[in-house]
C-alpha cells in the first residue's frame, strides 16, 4: 500500500503537469510539440519507476533503429509495462493504447496529440481506422510503433493469443516486427491488484522479423511466428 501512495502521490500531479504542457502545445500549433512528445513522455515514466522503486534493465536493444521504422510486439502483464518501454526504449515511439485512454482527463488528449493510437478492438471499423492511422505514423514519422497484441494484460502471466492487427500492419508497411519480452512488471503489479512492489524489470529484445515478400494472405503464418518466438523467449528469461 505504501508503494501505491507513493506512486500516486507523484502521478496525478506529473500526469497533468506534462499533459498540460502538451495539450497547450498542440492548442498552439508550436513547433515544440514534438520534442516535448519526445521528452516529457520518458521523463513522467521514468520519475514514476523511480517513485515505485522499479528497476528497469534491457537487454538487446540495439535492434532497435531510430532511423527505421519497426513494429515492437511485446506480452503484456502490467501497467508498469507501458512505463519500462516508455521510459527506456531508443529512439522515437508511438503506442496503440486501448479507446478507453480517451476519457482520461488531460492525458488522453495528449496521448493522442503525441500521435499515440487508440484502438477499439470492440468496434471493426473504428479499429481498421486505428491501424490505419498506424500506418501513417510508419511512413511519414518513422518511429516504432509498439503494440501488445495480446490485446490485454495477461492475469496468470501466461502468453495469451496474439491478435492480427501488428502483423497486418507489418505487411501493409514492409515494416520488421521486433519481438521482445518483459519480465518482473506482473510482479511489481500485477493486473487487478492496486498493490504496487517495488523490484526490477527485465526488457529483452529478439532479433527483428523481416516481412519483406510477405502477402495479406501470410498474416496468419507471420501472427504464429511471432508469438513461437516470444514465447520461446519468455521461457528462456529466468523469472524474477
Amino acid at each position: 500500500m505504501i508503494g501505491l501512495l507513493r506512486v500516486a502521490a507523484l502521478a496525478v500531479p506529473l500526469t497533468l503537469w506534462y499533459s498540460v504542457r502538451i495539450r497547450w502545445a498542440s492548442l498552439r500549433g508550436t513547433k515544440d510539440l514534438p520534442v516535448l512528445c519526445e521528452e516529457l513522455p520518458r521523463r513522467w515514466a521514468r520519475r514514476l519507476l523511480e517513485a515505485a522503486r522499479v528497476e528497469v534493465r534491457l537487454r538487446g536493444e540495439q535492434v532497435i533503429d531510430p532511423d527505421t521504422p519497426q513494429i515492437l510486439v511485446a506480452n503484456h502483464q502490467s501497467w508498469f509495462d507501458v512505463l519500462a518501454l516508455a521510459a527506456f526504449l531508443p529512439g522515437p515511439y508511438r503506442f496503440v493504447g486501448k479507446h478507453e485512454l480517451a476519457h482520461v482527463p488531460f492525458f488522453g488528449a495528449a496521448f493522442r496529440d503525441c500521435g499515440n493510437v487508440l484502438i477499439d478492438r470492440k468496434d471493426r471499423g473504428r479499429a481498421l481506422e486505428s491501424m490505419a492511422e498506424a500506418r501513417r505514423h510508419l511512413e511519414e514519422d518513422r518511429p516504432t510503433i509498439i503494440l501488445f497484441p495480446e490485446g490485454t494484460r495477461s492475469e496468470t502471466g501466461e502468453l495469451r493469443p496474439f491478435k492480427k492487427g501488428a502483423f497486418v500492419l507489418a505487411i501493409q508497411t514492409g515494416c520488421a516486427v521486433v519481438p521482445a519480452v518483459i519480465e518482473g512488471s506482473r510482479e511489481v503489479m500485477p493486473k487487478g491488484s492496486w498493490l504496487i512492489r517495488s523490484g526490477r524489470i527485465g526488457v529483452r529484445f529478439g532479433e527483428a522479423i523481416a516481412v519483406e515478400g510477405l502477402t495479406l494472405e501470410d498474416r496468419d503464418a507471420l501472427t504464429r511466428h511471432a508469438w513461437e518466438t516470444v514465447s520461446a523467449m519468455k521461457s528462456a528469461v529466468p523469472h524474477h
